[in-house]
């Protein structure tokens, strides 16, 4: 099935005790036990399964052409589920723009437990200087936040598989609609859903897929079960509802991005843009090669500094002033402020997760505040 198709039908399933073509919120946090012991269903307790968990996880898997995911209340409870996963002493590769929340759990509650660099994973003579004995996982994120470099997952997977290393992807920016890491090499997918997944900026939830269930994913899910960070079946049931329209909204947000990146890039208040689809972007070629789509996040640098930018974001009014994304508002916010003293964001950057609103409108908006 094509992934509008999968979207719609592969998180539901029809009620058969009313004929409710929607599958009903089931809130019981427990489930029926026979008189020796067993269990009449595949359910025993709501941390370890759930109805609407099932459904969501089923379509996860499906969008990412998985053979299984696991559902959690957060993106950073999926990172550090993988993280977890791993044994004492590993170490693991990372970008040196890993989103922040990410790279400051490593170095806070995984120093001392795990080894980590952050490095230029696009620089294939880097990556392979800094693998050393007991590296067990490179850690991609591509379109990367909030600089928007690609990396060709493809090239890492290459490199990784030759040492028996695992590659981890961060595609929340991309989603499955523009990319796809599994089938480029990728041992194992992260999204954050409270983003394009959510898609309306009102709930919280993660997601690891996997293409295979072997003994690494056999571990994240005792550690998905053990430590209990679930999403609600009201947060899967909302998720998989949101899901149905996942790839119509995304090929809206990226028309958006294209054209406002192409709108921003001619401004002479403009100082740099940073968005896949331009032909300008350092990795152009790479995000044509494994993207289906360039996404609807992008960056740009005003001229000036750090009080220029805010400055420009004071005058906005379509655009709101506001941490995430993948909403169907736009978003915008000085990131270098979010990610704290040791940033490497520029000071001059704005991040935009461009929402659904008429893209006129959007252009005359960002007119009237760089004038």
């Amino acid at each position: 099935m094509k992934i509008e198709t999968i979207a719609i039908h592969a998180g539901n399933v029809n009620d058969e005790g009313t004929g409710a073509v929607i599958q009903p919120i089931t809130m019981s946090t427990t489930f029926l036990r026979e008189a020796d012991g067993s269990y009449p269903s595949e359910y025993i307790y709501s941390r370890s399964a759930n109805p609407n968990r099932t459904q969501l996880e089923n379509v996860l898997a499906k969008l990412e052409n998985g053979v299984d995911a696991a559902a959690f209340s957060s993106g950073n409870a999926a990172g550090m589920t993988v993280f977890q996963s791993l044994k004492p002493g590993t170490h693991v590769i990372c970008p040196d723009d890993m989103y922040h929340g990410l790279r400051n759990q490593l170095k806070t509650l995984f120093a001392g437990i795990l080894e980590f660099d952050f490095i230029d994973v696009n620089d294939a003579t880097v990556l392979e200087a800094r693998i050393r004995p007991n590296t067990g996982l490179i850690w991609l994120e591509t379109p990367s936040n909030p600089l928007l470099k690609i990396t060709d997952i493809e090239k890492v997977a290459s490199i990784a598989k030759e040492r028996d290393i695992k590659v981890a992807v961060d595609n929340t920016f991309a989603t499955p609609v523009c990319q796809q890491p599994l089938a480029l090499g990728a041992d194992l997918v992260m999204h954050s859903s409270t983003k394009y997944f959510g898609g309306h900026s009102d709930l919280m939830g993660g997601a690891l897929i996997t293409p295979e269930k072997n003994d690494w994913w056999t571990k994240i899910r005792q550690i998905q079960e053990m430590g209990g960070a679930i999403p609600s079946p009201m947060d899967c049931y909302y998720l998989v509802r949101s899901l149905k329209t996942l790839p119509y909204r995304v090929k809206g947000h990226v028309h958006n991005a294209q054209l406002l990146a192409e709108h921003l890039e001619n401004h002479p208040k403009i100082e740099s843009v940073m968005y896949p689809g331009l032909q300008s972007h350092p990795q152009h070629e790479i995000a044509k090669k494994q993207m289906q789509y360039f996404g609807g996040m992008l960056s740009f640098c005003v001229k000036g500094g750090a009080e220029d930018a805010r400055r420009v974001i004071s005058k906005l009014q379509l655009f709101t002033i506001a941490t995430s994304l993948g909403g169907v508002e736009t978003l915008i916010e000085h990131r270098a402020s979010v990610e704290g003293p040791d940033t490497k964001t520029p000071h001059n950057l704005l991040r935009v997760s461009v929402g659904l609103e008429h893209i006129d409108d959007l252009i005359a908006d960002i007119e009237q505040a760089l004038e």
